[in-house]
């Protein structure tokens, strides 16, 4: 089968498409006939070298979100048959023909492959820094990164919990906020004055996607360094903020399931469609990711 491989760290350039064996499905794993691949800041910044966990090992093989048709059972794998369409979490390798799983969602009719693979990481991501802020009905949120993948869910996931988000995005974003439910602001200079006069007694809790140098204004609408949470912001140490990142963890598929189903009816949205990609053109998507050129999931077609 066609994978994507890198043997050693560096820019994009690195990446290359090789074959190698189809992947066989062991306990409870899920073979998975992938159609669409997820590309997520995660992925250039290991590719670089800027995240490493452990001991770096080469050939390496990028992707954690997939989506597509479900092709062979682990035998210790439930709730799955050949030929079910799913979404979900890739064991590690998810740029590639077939990849491997033990955390899928079933996909729904009327949702697209491009679109099932966007909300994966997304919707874990999000979830676990609202559980983190510990909101509650009728408090203010703000999220910094409003229109991006993880910050659009945040948004709506809060919203549907009844919290009130402020979220802030660039100029040209800010119907997309207001789209989501939130009510838009401009991040960058200027930002803590907005959002007083948007919640003249503060905010109860920040949760910064974006970076964007936007944890100062944070801290003076907080009053303080607690619940404030960035998954961006490589300042949060030296400001005494803290840092969560969307790594390893529990993977909520029926969130993701509920999710998946409330876009097609119409419930939740995704923030743009999606910058799609052929395998071969990894390099210039993890380019479009890294410089994020768009507020919409770049996304790898695979065998479409």
């Amino acid at each position: 089968m066609r994978a994507i491989a890198y043997n050693e760290f560096g820019g994009p350039e690195v990446l290359h498409v090789v074959e190698v064996p189809v992947p066989e499905p062991v306990g409870d794993e899920v073979r998975v006939a992938v159609r669409a691949a997820g590309v997520n800041p995660a992925d250039w910044k290991m590719r670089s070298g800027a995240l490493v966990f452990g001991e770096p090992r080469f050939p390496q093989f990028p992707g954690g979100e997939i989506a597509g048709f479900v092709d062979a059972l682990g035998p210790d794998a439930h709730g799955h048959a050949i030929g079910d369409q799913v979404f979900g979490w890739a064991r590690s390798g998810g740029y590639a023909e077939y990849a491997l799983s033990s955390a899928l969602a079933r996909k729904p009719e009327g949702l697209d492959w491009a679109d099932a693979v966007a909300l994966p990481v997304a919707v874990s991501t999000a979830a676990k820094v609202l559980d983190m802020l510990k909101l509650q009905a009728g408090e203010t949120l703000l999220v910094n990164g409003a229109s991006g993948a993880v910050g659009s869910m945040a948004v709506q996931l809060a919203i549907a919990e009844g919290v009130v988000v402020i979220g802030t995005a660039s100029v040209r974003n800010q119907e997309i906020v207001r789209a989501l439910g939130a009510i838009p602001a401009i991040y960058g200079d200027g930002l803590a004055d907005q959002v007083w006069a948007l919640a003249p007694h503060g905010v109860d809790a920040v949760f910064d996607t974006a970076g964007h140098g936007g944890l100062p204004a944070a801290i003076e609408l907080r009053g303080s360094t607690d619940r404030i949470i960035t998954i961006a912001d490589p300042a949060a140490a030296q400001l005494g903020v803290t840092f969560a990142s969307g790594g390893p963890g529990p993977r909520p598929v029926e969130l993701a399931q509920q999710v998946a189903e409330r876009v097609v009816t119409g419930e939740f949205r995704l923030p743009a469609a999606a910058r799609t990609f052929t395998l071969g053109e990894v390099a210039l998507a993890q380019q479009e990711m890294e410089h994020g050129r768009g507020p919409g999931k770049v996304v790898l077609l695979i065998n479409n």
